[in-house]
């Protein structure tokens, strides 16, 4: 059957996970995972005895605002996968990137949307496995990162930032630390400490709230949360002024724990592909910021990949995202930057 055009999420592993895992060759697996298959991921035990199969299934959705927002969101879903995995489903409200990957690694969460900068971590540490993300029926997809201040701070390009203060949200954001940092070194050699006093903020709400409020002169924050707060006008328009976009990175990365049954993995599959969005208060949420989903073939064939390379190993998209320490790699991504925005 076909799907509708809010159904088509991008299938296989994730491509940003991929390429963020090629690019991070420090990063490996923990030595408690095999990956006999290549495929970048932890493979599912070949022992039925370390298999997992619970009673009640734990999803989390990646800390970039206040969790209770996207309880009531996903509640629609969450009764759906209940229904086709026969299992009770619990929403866990994680408070921050640390504590998503910790739950997974301890076995205390099953399913789960990992932003793009806690992906590689949540793979190699936690054992969590993509498979697919939101895309666009036209093949855009993603987000991009946007160092945003307000009107009359002084700052009107990234350069003014130097000797004042720049908010970060956490050390696991690709927009919130990681892109902002390996921009601001290669394009400007512009470092923390050194040019710039940072901040950390802890969630893109709070440095966008804190833009808007003028207590952070400027913040580097995901546009995608910046767009679903404008559209609850939580914030408005007249508050920020954007001065840097960078191009655009794959957004949230959904998968489940790589120790669950096979056929609960196939279930929960099924559940994300088969769900109905029209209507649902999700599909309302992300259409305040998405382009639309997309069959993979279609997306995979933009980006110059091979559809039928499952690693991914040919597409042209590389997130070299670096590792938790600032500015330690470059960051780039397709050339789909839009502008405008």
């Amino acid at each position: 059957m076909r799907l509708d055009p809010m159904r088509r999420l991008l299938l296989g592993p994730v491509l940003a996970l991929a390429a963020a895992a090629l690019a991070l060759p420090a990063l490996a697996l923990d030595p408690r995972f095999t990956d006999a298959d290549g495929d970048l991921v932890a493979d599912t035990p070949a022992d039925r005895a370390e298999l997992v199969d619970p009673q009640v299934l734990v999803f989390a959705y990646t800390p970039v605002e206040d969790p209770a927002v996207y309880a009531k969101v996903w509640e629609g879903f969450l009764a759906h996968l209940e229904r086709v995995t026969g299992k009770q489903v619990q929403f866990f409200p994680v408070q921050s990137n640390a504590a998503q990957i910790e739950a997974m690694r301890a076995g205390r969460l099953h399913v789960a949307g990992f932003n793009s900068g806690s992906n590689p971590l949540a793979v190699n540490c936690a054992g969590f496995v993509p498979f697919a993300m939101m895309a666009s029926e036209d093949g855009s997809f993603g987000y991009e990162m946007e160092i945003i201040t307000y009107p009359g701070s002084g700052i009107a390009r990234v350069e003014d930032i130097k000797g004042g203060k720049l908010a970060f949200t956490a050390p696991t954001s690709n927009s919130g630390d990681k892109a902002p940092s390996a921009i601001l070194k290669s394009e400007l050699d512009t470092l923390p400490e050194r040019d710039f006093e940072p901040v950390f903020s802890g969630k893109h709400d709070n440095s966008i709230m804190g833009v808007a409020n003028q207590d952070y002169p400027a913040a580097s924050v995901a546009n995608s949360v910046l767009r679903r707060m404008i559209a609850r006008d939580v914030v408005a328009t007249m508050q920020i002024v954007s001065i840097y976009q960078s191009q655009t990175f794959p957004t949230t990365g959904f998968g489940y724990a790589y120790n669950l049954t096979p056929e609960l993995q196939e279930k929960i599959k099924e559940a994300f592909f088969g769900f109905s969005w029209e209507g649902s208060p999700l599909k309302a949420e992300l259409d305040a910021v998405r382009r639309g989903p997309v069959h993979p073939h279609r997306l995979s064939r933009a980006l110059g990949c091979d559809p039928q390379d499952r690693r991914g190993q040919r597409c042209q998209l590389r997130l070299q995202l670096g590792s938790a320490s600032r500015g330690s790699a470059s960051a780039t991504a397709p050339a789909t930057r839009r502008s405008g925005t």
